[in-house]
């Protein structure tokens, strides 16, 4: 590996920073790897976002309460899984909160005051990950209720930096990170034979670290209430939603979910924030490979089994 070096490249895809990082003996080898793992985030886009009337998500939101909708078998499989993660997180995790209007939470410095209770309850009532009926046999999807809505805010980085990385081992890159806004994966060993490492954010100067933590072969995603927020009355309000409730979680600065696999480690780290600190904890000491590190409103630090920061 001593012949090799580190290249990167970062740019906006499915609207967030991502930095691509390999290690290659030149430049020209570095390119046409990062521009494989480009084109492998675009394609996925494309299938998954919202922004596109014609995007297979788009199709089954449309199609919600009239009629299922055949999509791509990798298309279904994504849902199958975000379904799966909901069943494990209790609802936490919900692929359908895309029904929740954006004039309740826009999370842009002009909003003053929260929803009240009852207008926020009637946006979550469609919210339900029970009422996605899938269809293996035709790889089709069906939105039970009128005006149900999913999306993949929740899953879709993580699941795009696994998909890049996947194209990277295909193409022998022995060693690399994807990083999707703090999500991120990595892999092998860096130039010098030492492990990749992250810094964990400090929540109050998101820029800094206040731990180090060896990721290499691991996925790291983070859900802190530093990076969309509103200040109502004094007070922070995350921009992660309760889906049970439609109001903004209280309580958590941050959560740092480490697992095997980006598209995991990106979909947990937001229903453990909504599960709250001790049932959180609870639920990734059940599955194995799985660790996190809470931040509390008061900057307490919470840990699950067997992790270990520097």
């Amino acid at each position: 590996m001593s012949d090799h070096q580190k290249y990167s490249q970062s740019l906006k895809l499915m609207g967030n920073m991502f930095t691509i990082t390999v290690t290659a003996g030149n430049q020209v080898t570095a390119d046409e790897h990062i521009n494989a793992a480009i084109e492998e985030i675009k394609r996925i886009e494309n299938l998954l976002t919202t922004y596109k009337d014609d995007s297979q998500t788009n199709q089954i939101n449309s199609a919600a309460g009239i009629n299922p909708v055949k999509v791509d078998p990798e298309v279904f499989n994504l849902i199958e899984r975000s379904v799966g993660i909901s069943g494990i997180t209790q609802g936490a995790f919900d692929i359908s909160y895309g029904s929740i209007d954006k004039t309740l939470w826009n999370f842009d410095r002009s909003m003053t005051s929260l929803p009240d209770s009852e207008t926020a309850l009637k946006m979550v009532h469609l919210i339900d990950y029970r009422n996605i009926i899938l269809d293996k046999e035709n790889t089709s999807v069906f939105l039970k209720e009128k005006g149900m809505h999913i999306g993949f805010g929740g899953i879709g980085k993580g699941y795009a930096a696994e998909m890049a990385k996947q194209v990277l081992l295909k193409r022998d890159v022995k060693s690399g990170i994807i990083n999707a806004s703090g999500d991120l994966c990595a892999w092998g060993l860096q130039p010098d034979g030492s492990r990749w490492t992250i810094g964990v954010a400090d929540p109050d100067a998101p820029n800094a670290a206040f731990s180090y933590m060896e990721i290499s072969n691991k996925a790291v995603a983070t859900s802190g209430n530093y990076e969309k927020f509103v200040t109502i009355n004094g007070r922070k309000y995350s921009h992660t939603i309760d889906p049970k409730t439609g109001l903004p979680i209280t309580g958590i600065k941050s959560v740092t979910i480490i697992a095997s696999n980006a598209e995991f480690a990106d979909a947990m780290a937001t229903p453990i924030a909504v599960m709250g600190i001790k049932a959180g904890l609870y639920l990734i000491d059940q599955i194995p490979d799985l660790h996190c590190i809470i931040i509390d409103d008061n900057n307490k630090i919470y840990t699950s089994k067997n992790i270990r920061l520097k």
